[in-house]
């Protein structure tokens, strides 16, 4: 594939959908193209996702319309089969992935460029609690079990701290995939 993959990761609180939206805004114009994820979880709250019941996944499953799939927190989650036309074509697509399942798509795409978005203990806590998605020992629970990953020699590997102000790591997010497409090319 003549594409670059780039593997947005990191622990939840973290602000990747936060990052993604700034980025998707900043970058319309240019050759950088961001999956969507199908997720069994309703939409909303700040994440860009296609919702689907447990049975519509599924059924895309069993008919092999997703590219990388993987489970986690009692959801499931998929990037779709057009991720592979997309790098065919030389695009740089952009996805929002899991730690835990890194290793299943460096086994597909070992050219990825992974991305590490990051904050502090007490910003992930506060982030968590804000989203009312879970219950404040679902939190707690949450942040104890931070995924471990290891990479691989020779992958590309970039950290973003998103402690701070939005603008901040979104400047650096941005110019991250500028980057990367200019070495593409």
């Amino acid at each position: 594939m003549s594409g670059r993959l780039i593997y947005v990761m990191g622990p939840s609180g973290a602000g990747k959908d936060s990052l993604l939206g700034f980025a998707r805004n900043r970058l319309k114009t240019e050759p950088i193209l961001f999956a969507h994820r199908y997720i069994t979880r309703p939409s909303g709250n700040g994440e860009a996702h296609v919702e689907l019941s447990d049975e519509e996944f599924e059924v895309r499953s069993a008919l092999g319309l997703f590219a990388l799939e993987w489970s986690s927190h009692g959801l499931r989650y998929g990037i779709g089969i057009e991720l592979d036309a997309w790098l065919e074509r030389g695009c740089t697509v952009v996805i929002n992935g899991s730690r835990q399942h890194l290793e299943q798509t460096l086994r597909r795409y070992p050219a990825a460029d992974v991305v590490h978005i990051d904050a502090a203990p007490h910003v992930l806590e506060a982030r968590l609690g804000a989203r009312a998605r879970e219950s404040a020992e679902q939190v707690a629970a949450r942040l104890a079990r931070r995924a471990p990953f290891s990479l691989p020699d020779g992958v590309h590997f970039t950290t973003i701290d998103n402690s701070g102000a939005l603008e901040d790591a979104g400047r650096a997010f941005v110019e991250m995939l500028r980057g990367a497409v200019a070495f593409g090319l």
